[in-house]
């Protein structure tokens, strides 16, 4: 039997089960997040493996990379996965699907800068689910999910609550933003180093947001910790103020696109290079839409880009 007539035989279960595997970096992990055994995920990888005729995956006791066959595979298999939820609601010919609500909670930046694009992009697989967003700070997320106004909600350091269930779906790396000036502005740059921020006047949030907690560790190597700066609320108002030339930013990828398009000069940080998790946080003892998965699985994929 060739090649194309293998993998005639792929099955949703073993796309899924690689994508997890992918997502997670770890078969344990992947096989409690899907409620299988972790035999029974290494089975399905395997065959996977052996209907396409390549090694997906390599692994050592510290760590599991993708194979270029798996990075080959990975968008294949995302798109297929989308594809056959798509077919699969379309199928369901019943009133309740045609007159389906997806109700979305996400805070401000991430509802400004992704979700125009995902729900859009959203709408054309899924013409028949009327999508409504409620664009609200993170605690307000987390309690829209808890009291059933949310079927899923999307918000970085989404606290851990009873009858909540919250997983991380994706990664932003954090990055500098500067003035406008010159060819530079409106492109991302090469990636530089955390230190190159030392000669620079900083426009930051507030200390006790979280986002900023995290990058306050990074600046107290430097010796920058704390330091007499502009504080504002809103990533979307800091945003206006680098603009504006009050100094630089540090702000999380979901940005990277908002910032472009003012023609602010973007470079990714390094050394160390820092990302953030962003959640998908859900009712816990409650089956999710198909709508919210596959919703939540296209957010995702628009992310890629930003996250690396």
């Amino acid at each position: 039997m060739n090649s194309s007539s293998k993998l005639m035989n792929v099955s949703t279960r073993q796309l899924h089960a690689f994508l997890e595997v992918t997502r997670l970096q770890s078969f344990a992990k992947a096989a409690e997040q899907v409620h299988l055994s972790p035999s029974g995920m290494s089975m399905l990888v395997k065959e996977l493996e052996e209907q396409v005729g390549s090694r997906l995956f390599d692994r050592t006791t510290r760590s599991l990379t993708l194979t270029d066959a798996g990075r080959r595979l990975q968008p294949v298999a995302e798109r297929l996965v989308v594809e056959l939820r798509a077919l699969g609601s379309a199928l369901d010919g019943s009133e309740a699907a045609v007159r389906s609500r997806l109700r979305v909670a996400a805070t401000p930046m991430i509802s400004a800068s992704l979700m125009p694009e995902v729900i859009r992009g959203f709408g054309l697989a899924y013409p028949q689910v009327q999508v409504q967003l409620s664009d609200v700070e993170v605690g307000t997320v987390r309690q829209q999910v808890l009291d059933g106004d949310a079927d899923i909600g999307f918000g970085f350091f989404v606290k851990p609550a009873v009858g909540l269930s919250r997983q991380p779906l994706c990664k932003f790396r954090l990055m500098r933003i500067s003035p406008p000036e010159g060819a530079d502005s409106g492109q991302l740059s090469e990636s530089q180093p955390w230190s190159r921020l030392k000669s620079l006047p900083l426009v930051s949030l507030p200390i006790d947001n979280p986002i900023q907690v995290v990058i306050e560790k990074q600046l107290a190597r430097l010796g920058l910790a704390h330091q007499e700066c502009p504080r504002v609320n809103l990533i979307g108002t800091l945003i206006g103020m680098v603009r504006a030339g009050r100094g630089s930013a540090i702000v999380p990828a979901f940005a990277l696109q908002e910032c472009l398009r003012q023609g602010l000069r973007v470079t990714m940080l390094r050394e160390p290079v820092v990302h953030l998790d962003l959640y998908l946080a859900f009712r816990r003892g409650t089956q999710q839409k198909p709508a919210a998965q596959a919703f939540a699985e296209v957010l995702r994929q628009a992310a890629v880009g930003l996250a690396n």
